[in-house]
C-alpha cells in the first residue's frame, strides 16, 4: 500500500537518548519506581530510539536495562514495557519460541505471526532468531507441528511470495480455477494446491484471484476452506487468506477477540500493539471502527486497568468514536464488505431435524409417565422435546390430547418450573404462537422490551409475520399491530408498524434504483433528522435484504460514509437500535443473532427471555449458521459459551442440558 507512514508510534523530535536513559535510571532508582514517568517515555519513543536508549544505558551506567525494568516492573506491564524494549524481529523471535518451547504449543501464535509478516519481516525475524537462541526457527517449528500445518508454516518461512504489485494477468482465472477444482469439485481437498499458491504468490495478485473464485463459487474463498479444511490448517489458512485481502483488518479482528470472549488473551493484545504501533494502528482502529461497535481505544479501556491500560491507550493514540469520514482506504473494504455480501449464497443450516421411526403415541405415553406421581422425570421429557421437529411436536400435542384427553401444555406448566418450563413450552408452541407470546410478553407489564421487538420484527420473514399476526389475534384478542401502537409511541412506533405489515418487498437487487435509493440516503444524511428518518425508514423498512445489500454498497460509493456509522452517529434510541437491527440483519442475519446471544449472556446476569427466544426460534432455521459465526467472532464456541455462562443460577442443571442440546456440537 503506497499510503506513507499510518502507525501511531513516531520518532520523537528533539531526541536525547543519555538524556532518556538518566530519566529512566531515576525512575528506577530508590523505593518504588515512578511507572508513569517510565511508560510516558518509550511510548513516546519509536522503536530505532529506544535501541538507543539501551545502548545508552549500558555506557552510562554498565548496566542492561531491560534486566532493570524486568526487576523493577510485574505482571502485565512489566511484559509489555519490556516487549516495547526489544527490537522488533527479536520481539517475534521470542514470541516463535516461546510459542513452541513451553508446555503444549501456542498454534494461535504461530499462526498470528507467520500469516500477517512480509518478506523482508519473515528474513529478518529468521535472523534475529538465529542470533537469539542459537538454532534454526525452521527446524525448531518443524519439530513441533506436523501435516498440512506444518508445510504450510514452512512455505511461509521462506519469505518467498511476489512482492506486492506483482500481478500474472494470465494465471488469475488459472489459478482461481485450480483452488476451486482443488477444494470444492473433489473428493478430499488437493492441500498441496492451496499451499503452493497462498503461500507463494503477490497479495495483489490473490486478491484478484480471491475475485474470480467468488465468481466461479459463488461464495468466498473463506467459506471453501471451512468447508474443505480443518484444524490449526483451516485457521492458518484463513488467517493467510484474510491477511492478503487485508492486513490491518485481520488485526481488528484479532485484537477484537482477544478482548471479547472469555478473559482477555493478554498475550495477543500486547503483541498486536507492539507490532502494528509503528506500522498501521491508525488502519488498524478504521477498521475495529467499521466492524465493531466501539472504538478500539474505548474497548481497551473497558477490558484492562492500571499502568498496562495506560500504555495500551499511549500506543493505540487516538479514539475514533470522535471521528466520521472514512480513510479511502475503508471506504473501500467497506464496499467490497457489502459486496461480498451481495454475492454470497448462504445455506442456511439448522440445528435440530425431525427425528426418524417417529410415533407420536409413544412419544404421549412416555411424557404422561414422566409426569405421573411423584416427582417429574425432567430427563425423559427433554430428550423427547429436544430431539423432535416442531411439526413432530404439534403431533405430540395432539396425541396427548386424542389418547389421554388431557392438555399437554398445561401439564408441562405445572410440572416444570423456571427457565426450563419457559423453554420446554416455547419448543412445544408452533413457530408463529412462540413468536406472538414472545412479542405479548416483550410489550405486557412496565417498561418494554425493545430489542425483543426489534429482533423478531426485522428478522422474521413476511410469510412468518402474517402467520405470528394471525397468532397473536387468536391468543390475546387483539391485533398486534394495535399492542404494538399502544405501547410505543413516535418514529419507532411508525417503524414497528410498517414492519409488522410483513410487507416488505421480495426478490433480487435492481441495480438501478439502487443507485437512485442510495443517493437518497446519502442526501438525507444532510437534512435535519426528522427527515433524515422518514427517509431511511421509507427504504430500510420496505425493500428486499438482496436489493438493501445494493443499496447500502452504493451509499459507501457516494457518501465515503458507512451505513453503520451513519446510523449509530446520526440516530439515537429505538430507532437507532431499529435500523441498526436492519443493517445487521440485511449484512449478516446469523452474525445479528450471534451478537444477540453474546449479549443475553454476558454482564450482569443472563438475559434468559432472549437466550430461549433466540435459541428455540432459530434452532430449525440457522442455528448451525449462527454458532459458526459466534465461534468466528468470540473465538469461543457457543456451546462452550452457554455452559459456562448459564452456570449461575440454573440450579438444576437441566435448562443448561437443554439449551446444549439445541446448540449441537461443539465446534
Amino acid at each position: 500500500m503506497g499510503m506513507g507512514f499510518r502507525g501511531t508510534v513516531t520518532d520523537a523530535p528533539d531526541f536525547d537518548a543519555s538524556a532518556d536513559s538518566e530519566t529512566l535510571y531515576n525512575a528506577m532508582k530508590g523505593i518504588g519506581s515512578d511507572k508513569e514517568a517510565i511508560l510516558d517515555l518509550v511510548t513516546g519513543r519509536s522503536n530505532a530510539q529506544r535501541q538507543e536508549i539501551v545502548q545508552a544505558y549500558k555506557s552510562s551506567y554498565g548496566k542492561n536495562l531491560i534486566d532493570d525494568l524486568k526487576y523493577e516492573l510485574t505482571g502485565k506491564f512489566e511484559r509489555l514495557i519490556v516487549s516495547l524494549m526489544r527490537p522488533q524481529a527479536y520481539h517475534d523471535a521470542k514470541e516463535i519460541h516461546d510459542a513452541i518451547k513451553g508446555a503444549g504449543t501456542d498454534e494461535k501464535c504461530l499462526i498470528e505471526v507467520l500469516a500477517s509478516r512480509n518478506n523482508q519481516q519473515i528474513h529478518n525475524l529468521v535472523e534475529a532468531y538465529k542470533d537469539a537462541y542459537g538454532s534454526d526457527i525452521e527446524e525448531d517449528v518443524t519439530g513441533d507441528t506436523s501435516g498440512h500445518f506444518k508445510k504450510m508454516l514452512v512455505v511461509l518461512l521462506q519469505g518467498t511470495r511476489d512482492e506486492p504489485g506483482v500481478v500474472h494477468a494470465d494465471l488469475v482465472e488459472e489459478d482461481a480455477q485450480a483452488l476451486f477444482a482443488a477444494g470444492e469439485e473433489q473428493w478430499g481437498t488437493e492441500e498441496s494446491i492451496f499451499i503452493m499458491l497462498l503461500g507463494n504468490r503477490g497479495v495483489n495478485h490473490l486478491q484478484m484471484v480471491f475475485d474470480k473464485y467468488q465468481e466461479i463459487a459463488e461464495k468466498p474463498i473463506e467459506d471453501s476452506i471451512k468447508s474443505e479444511l480443518s484444524g490449526d490448517f483451516e485457521r492458518l489458512m484463513l488467517a493467510v487468506v484474510q491477511c492478503i485481502r487485508s492486513v490491518p483488518m485481520y488485526f481488528a479482528k484479532r485484537l477484537y477477540k482477544s478482548m471479547k470472549g472469555l478473559g482477555t488473551q493478554d498475550n495477543t493484545l500486547i503483541r498486536i500493539m507492539i507490532c502494528r504501533s509503528e506500522i498501521d494502528m491508525l488502519d488498524i482502529r478504521e477498521c475495529f471502527r467499521m466492524c465493531y461497535e466501539k472504538s478500539l481505544y474505548n474497548m481497551i479501556k473497558e477490558d484492562t486497568s492500571g499502568d498496562y491500560k495506560r500504555t495500551l491507550l499511549a500506543l493505540c493514540g487516538g479514539d475514533d468514536d470522535l471521528a466520521g469520514e472514512f480513510f479511502p482506504e475503508a471506504a473501500q473494504l467497506a464496499y467490497k464488505m457489502w459486496e461480498t455480501s451481495a454475492m454470497t449464497k448462504v445455506q442456511l443450516r439448522p440445528t435440530i431435524r425431525p427425528a426418524s421411526d417417529f410415533d407420536p403415541a409413544d412419544d404421549a405415553q412416555n411424557l404422561r409417565k414422566a409426569m405421573k406421581g411423584f416427582g417429574t422425570d425432567e430427563d425423559v421429557i427433554i430428550n423427547i422435546v429436544a430431539n423432535r421437529s416442531n411439526e413432530q411436536r404439534q403431533e405430540i400435542r395432539q396425541a396427548f390430547k386424542s389418547i389421554l384427553g388431557r392438555d399437554l401444555m398445561k401439564d408441562l406448566k405445572s410440572e416444570l418450573s423456571k427457565n426450563l418450563e419457559r423453554l420446554i413450552i416455547g419448543l412445544m408452541l408452533t413457530p408463529a404462537e412462540f413468536d406472538a407470546k414472545m412479542m405479548r410478553k416483550a410489550m405486557e407489564g412496565a417498561g418494554t422490551d425493545e430489542h425483543s421487538l426489534i429482533e423478531i420484527l426485522v428478522t422474521r420473514s413476511n410469510g412468518e409475520i402474517h402467520a405470528m399476526n394471525a397468532a397473536y389475534r387468536a391468543g390475546y384478542k387483539k391485533s398486534m399491530e394495535e399492542a404494538i401502537q399502544s405501547d410505543t409511541s413516535g418514529r419507532f412506533s411508525q417503524i414497528l408498524t410498517s414492519l409488522v405489515q410483513g410487507a416488505r418487498e421480495q426478490g433480487p437487487a435492481d441495480c438501478d434504483r439502487a443507485l437512485v435509493d442510495a443517493q437518497e440516503l446519502a442526501d438525507a444524511c444532510n437534512e435535519d433528522s426528522d427527515d433524515m428518518e422518514i427517509k431511511f425508514m421509507s427504504i430500510l423498512c420496505t425493500r428486499s435484504f438482496p436489493h438493501l445489500r445494493r443499496v447500502f454498497q452504493e451509499f459507501v460509493r457516494c457518501s465515503n460514509k458507512d451505513i453503520e456509522q451513519i446510523i449509530k452517529k446520526e440516530m439515537s434510541g429505538d430507532v437507532k437500535q431499529a435500523m441498526y437491527g436492519i443493517v445487521r440483519s440485511v449484512k449478516n442475519q446469523p452474525s445479528y443473532f450471534a451478537e444477540r446471544l453474546y449479549k443475553a449472556m454476558k454482564g450482569m446476569g443472563t438475559d434468559d427471555r432472549a437466550l430461549i427466544r433466540i435459541m428455540v426460534s432459530r434452532s430449525e432455521v440457522d442455528l448451525f449458521n449462527i454458532r459458526k459465526e459466534f465461534k468466528e467472532t468470540h473465538d469461543c464456541s457457543l456451546h462452550e459459551f452457554i455452559q459456562v455462562e448459564t452456570m449461575v443460577g440454573d440450579t438444576s442443571g437441566d435448562y443448561r442440558k437443554t439449551l446444549l442440546m439445541l446448540c449441537g456440537g461443539q465446534d
